[in-house]
């Protein structure tokens, strides 16, 4: 009779492998210029909700809501699990979620300002920095994902 710590100690099947590599990290994406980018955003994001925290606490919600997007992007992508959702445009997606970040911080960056608290003009200030590597990510996509292939659109 086999106990659980026998099907512990046996090594896993060829399947039960290959199921369990699709959440293994690519430390290559990691230190690309797109995780790069991921990575910073997080941070900035969480910067900013704390900054949000300590002074205004009505703007906190959309620092707080772009940062579990940008964790979800940069664990999708990290994971490559992306590739099993096929029949979504995930190029299109991370430009969406760059402008609609960019609009959210922009908004919220100036209206945290107009408090004159210390805590609102540092979210301020990273919020500026934020919407410029937002907008960077956003250009870099469209660049290399979204233009390729509106070019090859005019050509056929």
């Amino acid at each position: 009779m086999l106990s659980a710590l026998d099907c512990r100690d046996r090594p896993p099947e060829e399947g039960t492998a290959a199921r369990l590599q699709g959440f293994a990290v690519d430390k290559t994406f990691l230190s690309s210029l797109k995780g790069i980018l991921l990575e910073t955003e997080l941070a900035l994001t969480f910067i900013i909700f704390i900054c949000f925290t300590a002074s205004i606490s009505a703007y906190m919600a959309a620092a707080l809501l772009e940062f579990f997007i940008t964790l979800a992007f940069l664990f999708l992508y990290a994971t490559q699990y992306y590739q099993r959702f096929d029949q979504l445009n995930w190029p299109c997606l991370d430009f969406l979620r760059c402008v609609s970040a960019i609009i959210i911080f922009l908004v919220v960056s100036f209206a945290a300002v107009t408090s004159r608290d210390g805590a609102a003009i540092a979210a301020f200030v990273f919020g500026i920095i934020l919407v410029s590597v937002f907008a960077y990510d956003a250009f870099k996509i469209y660049r290399t994902e979204m233009a390729p292939r509106a070019s090859q659109g005019d050509q056929q």
